[in-house]
């Protein structure tokens, strides 16, 4: 023992007075059993940092007993790496651990390296910061001292709960090590698809994909917002940034049909716009090939609200909209597209029919006059499978094709400017 204040047994009194009080069990970042011997530990030479829970205050503290330099202490918190979502945790309710969930096995359409939501981890919090909340285990960041018992493999057999600074901001809640990201999405809304995007924006080189997922390096991060704009799922969690805001693009209804199909969906008893395109021939009931079925299998796939049927057609509401794609993907006719986050022109309309079969089935198609192409003084409109499409990186947000289209049926996407944090973040100059 290095210069010491007093006898070894004062010594170990004094420190363990500094210490929690609450002993983890041997599953603590410190490595011990008790407190008892955590202060053992200390007064025979071991880091004075060697308690997790510690603030810096009783590290000072306990380095002036020890009469030795002190250190910095890391103030850290718990964070469950999962939404919570997707493992079974409604199947895995009346199992008597976690342990015991995982060993039991996934089903087919389970994410096999989530969340069960039976609690172990509960269990090993002795600081009552942690709660089950719907199957879902939510962390009190006042509460959790960053004593890491709860990160212990008893306490996660998934290994899901690590340990973060506690300023951080950003968050990748997944831990998915599945390599097609098409079964990713059919799992969890919240599934990371390791698409590298956030791994490729990050400034710091702090982001990186690891086993099918992304992680951050906190040492490195640096909280600006790059990754969640770049994440092309929108799954980041951006606890300073607003979303809502923070985003390159949204999504747009190529259609603006009305309520004529989803009418006769709803008279036939169909319930789901998969099902309509099974069943229902399009053509021997006047409806447009092309068009919103009304029955929104895209509005239950959305995480944020933002997409709901609005007289038999899905609407976006892109202040809501995150740029997250799943409804492009829950779309069975494919008309839901990507467009870029700022003022432009967009024509609702898919069809790929002739004038005449587009009169009879709906009222506001595109009818392929080509009025709108002819007169866009930037060549930012052409023909399309007969019908018209608007290039938004050529689109200067003047008002020609409206004035001159005489179904008065493209729409102007009037959105706010991009979020200066995120230009910031992009590194967008003025007039870019």
């Amino acid at each position: 023992m290095n210069s010491v204040n007093g006898t070894t047994a004062e010594v170990v009194r004094k420190i363990l007075s500094l210490l929690p009080g609450v002993d983890c069990g041997g599953f603590g970042g410190c490595g011990k059993k008790s407190c008892q011997e955590c202060a053992e530990s200390i007064a025979a030479g071991e880091s004075v940092a060697l308690c997790p829970a510690l603030g810096q205050d009783k590290v000072d503290a306990i380095a002036e007993v020890m009469g030795v330099p002190t250190v910095e202490t890391k103030d850290e918190v718990a964070y469950v790496f999962c939404s919570g979502s997707a493992a079974g945790k409604a199947r895995f309710s009346g199992c008597k651990s976690c342990k015991e969930a995982v060993e039991s096995g996934f089903k087919r359409g389970e994410c096999k390296d989530g969340c069960v939501g039976v609690g172990s981890c509960i269990d090993m919090c002795k600081f009552d910061a942690m709660k089950l909340v719907d199957g879902k285990v939510v962390i009190d960041r006042d509460k959790c001292t960053g004593c890491g018992a709860c990160a212990n493999a008893e306490g996660c057999p998934q290994n899901l709960i690590r340990m973060v600074p506690r300023d951080a901001t950003n968050f990748i809640p997944c831990s998915s090590t599945e390599e097609d990201d098409e079964k990713v999405r059919e799992i969890c809304g919240y599934g990371c698809i390791s698409c590298g995007e956030c791994e490729r924006a990050c400034p710091e080189g702090a982001v990186s994909v690891v086993d099918n997922h992304a992680v951050i390096d906190y040492d490195k991060c640096v909280g600006c917002v790059a990754c969640a704009v770049k994440c092309r799922k929108k799954i980041i969690v951006d606890t300073f940034h607003d979303l809502t805001k923070v985003k390159e693009k949204v999504a747009f209804v190529k259609c603006s049909g009305g309520y004529k199909a989803s009418e006769l969906y709803k008279k036939l008893g169909i319930e789901t716009c998969e099902e309509a395109i099974e069943k229902v021939n399009p053509k021997e009931n006047e409806l447009c090939t092309t068009g919103c079925c009304g029955l929104g299998s895209c509005t239950k796939v959305c995480r944020y609200d933002a997409i709901h049927v609005v007289n038999g057609t899905a609407v976006v509401d892109p202040e809501k909209c995150v740029g997250c794609k799943d409804c492009t993907y829950a779309c069975p006719k494919h008309i839901i597209t990507m467009v870029p986050y700022k003022g432009q022109k967009q024509v609702p309309c898919s069809s790929t029919a002739d004038y005449e079969d587009k009169a009879k089935v709906c009222w506001s198609a595109c009818i392929a006059c080509e009025d709108c192409m002819n007169n866009c003084p930037n060549g930012a409109i052409y023909m399309e499978d007969k019908h018209a499409v608007v290039d938004p990186e050529i689109c200067e947000n003047c008002n020609v094709c409206q004035y001159v289209c005489s179904r008065n049926i493209i729409k102007e996407m009037a959105v706010p400017e991009y979020n200066y944090l995120q230009r910031e973040a992009l590194g967008i100059r003025e007039g870019e």
